[in-house]
């Protein structure tokens, strides 16, 4: 970050926000997050490996997510998984209504091609 600037400063970095959100559906690793990130923007937002994994450092440091164990079931044990935290699920929900609110105005300005 800049000049001692927190990650939990809204607003968010866009791959932190997406980051966030897909975690906010369930626990996972480092490329699944990057998999489910590029699948939900169809294909619009891509996270390179510096990106995704400076941003895990930072949200870490932060503590917007925590490492957890990985699903027995996963075939690869060197992945580390990390689920939202209490603080990341309110960042993100207060990052949201904030997206929420700006396209509420777009709305209301007529720049949205729905709204006119």
């Amino acid at each position: 970050m800049r000049n001692g600037e927190s990650i939990n400063e809204i607003p968010l970095r866009p791959a932190v926000f997406h980051i966030l959100l897909a975690l906010s559906e369930k626990p996972q690793h480092g490329l699944g997050i990057a998999d489910q990130v590029e699948r939900a923007t169809a294909g619009a937002v891509r996270l390179g490996p510096g990106t995704l994994y400076r941003s895990i450092k930072e949200m870490l440091r932060d503590g917007l997510v925590q490492e957890i164990p990985a699903p027995e079931q996963d075939e690869d044990p060197r992945r580390k998984f990390l689920s939202l935290t209490d603080l990341g699920r309110a960042i993100l929900e207060a990052e949201a209504v904030r997206y929420q609110r700006i396209v509420e105005l777009a709305k209301d300005r007529d720049v949205l091609p729905e709204s006119r």
